[in-house]
């Protein structure tokens, strides 16, 4: 449906990840850690088919999402995820928009996956800088 690469985590990403994921059951993670975890997870869900309506009809805790990607430093992702918030109050299927709602929202997911072309780099800085 969009004209986005899926984003390819680097090794050392994919690596702290699986980390992370075996100690959660074990211990809290730190703000930082969860972080990381909250991008890494919600990313394929902005890349299926659903985008932005599918993030917000999932059961994620929406505004601590958003807090991550600002955090790691995808400030291109903030905005068009706030932007978006109102299709959390839509019907669950994405094909009830009308045809001006689904032109916005598919204005709103250009420059969220725009933003996504950074992603990458401001997560892995940001893994280096505050988990090295």
């Amino acid at each position: 449906m969009f004209s986005h690469d899926p984003i390819e985590w680097p090794e050392e990403v994919e690596e702290l990840v699986d980390r992370l994921e075996g100690e959660a059951g074990k211990r809290k993670l730190s703000r930082e850690e969860r972080a990381v975890m909250d991008v890494y997870e919600t990313v394929p869900v902005l890349e299926s088919e659903e985008g932005l309506h599918g993030f917000w009809q999932s059961g994620v805790n929406h505004q601590r999402v958003i807090a991550s990607f600002e955090m790691v430093g995808a400030l291109g992702m903030v905005d068009p995820l706030k932007a978006s918030q109102w299709c959390e109050t839509r019907s669950e299927d994405r094909n009830d928009y009308s045809e001006t709602e689904e032109e916005y929202l598919a204005g709103i997911e250009e420059e969220l996956f725009e933003g996504m072309d950074e992603l990458v780099d401001a997560l892995q800085g940001f893994v280096e800088e505050e988990l090295g």
